[in-house]
């Protein structure tokens, strides 16, 4: 695993690096359509209050919270003890802390414009003046 995107992606694309920069940048279509797809698929499939990785997030902090002690101030309004440390805490489901953003509609939303494949080669309606030109690679 890696820290971040641009990371992961380098570590998908290792072998297309060696490919001519057409071949490299269908490699790279072809990628993220996949990832897209999958990622869609999951979204859409998530019958949770949040996504499947941010359920899973709050059901630890859940099972982490056990130990504090939480000492009512109001019907809605509490005093969350944690090893010392205290919090004033409103008295809400744990999923309405949680922006929309981590939540199943707001995911698939994310994932709804599709990758589109490019037609075929043969297909291309080059223009003479753009078909001539040399493009070489960076120095």
């Amino acid at each position: 695993m890696t820290s971040n995107i641009a990371e992961s992606i380098n570590a998908a694309l290792v072998s297309a690096r060696e490919l001519p920069i057409y071949d490299f940048l269908e490699e790279v279509r072809k990628m993220f359509g996949r990832w897209n797809c999958s990622n869609h698929k999951e979204a859409t499939q998530t019958y949770t209050t949040l996504g499947k990785k941010y359920q899973e997030m709050l059901t630890l902090n859940e099972a982490m919270s056990i130990c504090m002690t939480v000492v009512p101030s109001t019907e809605y309004l509490h005093m969350v003890n944690d090893g010392g440390k205290h919090y004033i805490n409103k008295f809400l489901m744990p999923e309405e802390y949680c922006s929309n953003y981590y939540k199943p509609n707001s995911v698939v939303m994310t994932y709804n414009l599709p990758v589109y494949p490019l037609p075929d080669k043969n297909d291309w309606n080059i223009p003479a003046h753009v078909a001539e030109e040399v493009v070489l690679p960076p120095t």
